[in-house]
């Protein structure tokens, strides 16, 4: 990595930023619009707060309007509905009664001051040539799944739409405020485009809904509150997505309970400003899943991974194929479920982006947005062809339990990534961590890469320039890893910690299996290694290998034994006195170790054992090395 980047010249170091500068409002990477939402909206500055009215699911029985379908006709008992040509609309405020089966449409034109309810009790709505549920004027919409019932709402493949309903692009869509709770079930068939839109808040407190759409599954303009309920969603974009970009405090996603599993062509959860998850437990696969990888194992981009998306290989593999766990999407009427192409009323959907160096590319990533993320709860489970975790500004991570398998990047954030709780599995990745910064604290991460597996502002130099996902760090002012608690372990094919500018570390326990050959090291950095407190061992090639460097305070040792270690063998150092200071077992070759502890003193003499190898080393000063390798970086060998 170093060689790349002492090749770097002045033009090409102006191109770059010149090129990310010009890029898409959509893009993943960071443009002008991600920049300036993620310098002023933070999480704090939005107001998550679900109202007690969007958990009432109580209604007076005789006071409300009881609607029974019968076909293209029903039995109305009660005031502000009637039925034309197979049209039912709800005209005032109130509380409304569906059941049975229409094979017409529900339309809801009422004040817009008027608060309506409707209670779904048994209902099956299908409409041949529009929605099945239109919200086109209200101050509010609140549909209560009825305890024990199960309800379906199923479109038509075209719209017949007039001037009024143009706008409707969806199987149940809301113009105002939309809420969704209960406990009974909804299941949702969006031939035509979205499953549920929402034009200003969506607000899901409960139920069991089920979204199999052609496009987006879930969608709240303003923003979108989950705290209860089972969501299982099969989209051929995007699986929940926020995206007002026009107000910053505005087109976010906020979750704080329930079950939600998503399957998506496209991004499975995007945010237009933050993404904030509390709670809940998540079953998210993307593009196809990390097997579909937009990546290829050296970093080259895969040719295959978008043309296997527009094939419907996005979770739905060749339309009506095998989902990743085996299940068969649902019928959609015959029809091969096919990812959207770009439309007018569709870039959203698409999202050309700069950093990929293609003319035109399919976000797909797990978690998404173009502010921060922050997740202090919840359960996951991430098959992602593209990046897992996704901000254009920085990712918070204070606790849950995350396990990620990813075509691309696992974690990634344009600024700042800070990680104090939690359990994050990465069982595959090209680049396991990656931000501007990344600030480790505490937790439990173990981390599985191709290439880096916690890389600082490298993302400009990794890899091949062509690849899907490659994200582009404006500036290198600033750039450091910190450790400073958890417990880390990395197995990285190329670099083991990666900074291109400081790397500290100051506590915590980090283990790294870095490389096997000798162009990358388990150490990397540019600047400054300064290590004062904490354990590490780090094994890998010799060759490019690093130790910390002379500002540190706590002793570090980097020692090259004789020759290779197979793969599997234990390695064993003990002090003068016979203690064991470290046991590691690599599962690749290496040859070379640094290793760094309270308990290593100048000095003493420490023993390496490793198969039939012994070597011993006295610690001099501060930073020890036998190493007769490169004196290539910092952390010069002594």
């Amino acid at each position: 990595m170093k060689a790349r980047i002492m090749a770097l010249t002045a033009a090409l170091i102006i191109a770059i930023t010149s090129f990310a500068a010009c890029s898409e409002k959509n893009s993943d990477t960071t443009s002008s619009k991600s920049d300036s939402s993620s310098k002023i909206i933070t999480s704090s500055d939005i107001d998550y707060t679900i109202d007690a009215v969007d958990y009432e699911v109580g209604y007076n029985a005789s006071d409300a309007c009881s609607i029974k379908f019968d076909g293209s006709s029903a039995d109305i008992s009660g005031d502000g509905a009637e039925l034309n040509d197979g049209v039912l609309t709800i005209s005032k405020a109130g509380v409304y009664v569906l059941s049975g089966k229409s094979s017409g449409r529900v339309v809801v034109n009422a004040g817009k001051k008027d608060e309506v309810r409707i209670i779904l009790s048994g209902a099956e709505i299908e409409c041949s040539d529009n929605s099945a549920l239109a919200v086109l004027q209200a101050e509010k919409v609140s549909i209560t799944l009825e305890e024990g019932s199960t309800n379906k709402l199923t479109d038509g493949s075209e719209y017949k739409t007039s001037e009024e309903e143009s706008k409707v692009d969806a199987c149940l869509y809301s113009q105002d405020d939309l809420t969704i709770n209960g406990s009974g079930t909804l299941e949702i068939t969006a031939n035509y485009k979205h499953g549920i839109v929402s034009k200003d808040d969506l607000v899901i407190t409960g139920g069991k809904i089920s979204v199999t759409a052609k496009s987006t599954a879930v969608s709240g303009k303003d923003s979108v509150k989950i705290s209860g309920g089972e969501l299982d969603i099969s989209a051929g974009t995007n699986g929940i997505k926020s995206d007002n970009t026009e107000d910053d405090k505005k087109g976010y996603v906020a979750i704080t309970g329930g079950t939600v599993k998503i399957v998506s062509n496209g991004d499975g959860i995007q945010a237009a400003t933050v993404l904030r998850i509390d709670s809940g437990t998540f079953e998210i696969s993307t593009g196809g899943g990390s097997s579909n990888a937009s990546t290829k194992q050296d970093g080259s981009p895969n040719g295959n991974w978008q043309k296997d998306m527009q094939n419907g290989g996005g979770g739905f593999r060749g339309g009506r194929g095998q989902m990743p766990d085996g299940q068969t999407p649902p019928d959609m009427n015959g029809e091969n479920f096919k990812t959207v192409q770009a439309s007018a009323t569709e870039t959203a959907e698409i999202t050309q982006t700069a950093d990929t160096q293609t003319d035109s590319s399919t976000s797909a990533k797990a978690l998404k947005a173009d502010a921060d993320i922050e997740i202090t709860g919840g359960t996951f489970k991430i098959d992602s062809a593209d990046d897992a975790v996704h901000s254009n500004a920085s990712v918070t991570i204070s606790g849950g339990n995350l396990n990620i398998s990813s075509g691309d990047d696992s974690i990634h954030a344009d600024k700042d990534l800070l990680i104090s709780d939690g359990e994050i599995t990465i069982s595959k990745s090209y680049e396991g961590l990656e931000g501007l910064t990344t600030t480790i604290s505490g937790g439990t991460i173990d981390v599985t890469a191709s290439d880096d597996g916690i890389n600082c502002a490298g993302g400009s130099d990794t890899g091949s320039e062509g690849r899907m996902g490659r994200d582009m760090f404006a500036s290198q002012e600033g750039v450091y890893l910190k450790i400073t608690g958890g417990t880390i372990t990395v197995n990285a094919n190329g670099d083991g910690l990666d900074s291109n500018g400081d790397l500290y570390v100051e506590g915590g326990t980090t283990v790294v299996y870095g490389p096997t050959g000798s162009g990358n090291g388990a150490l990397d950095y540019n600047g400054d290694a300064k290590i004062t407190g904490g354990s590490v061992i780090a094994l890998g090639a010799a060759g490019m290998e690093q130790n910390f460097s002379e500002s540190s305070t706590q002793c570090s040792v980097l020692c090259d034994l004789d020759s290779s270690v197979a793969a599997d063998t234990e390695l064993t150092i003990t002090d003068q006195s016979g203690n064991v200071v470290f046991k590691a077992t690599n599962p690749k070759t290496w040859q070379g170790v640094v290793f760094t502890s309270g308990d290593i003193r100048q000095g003493e003499t420490y023993t390496l054992k490793a198969g039939s190898q012994t070597q011993t080393i006295t610690v001099s000063s501060t930073i020890t090395s036998n190493s007769k390798g490169s004196q290539f970086g910092g952390g010069m060998r002594r």
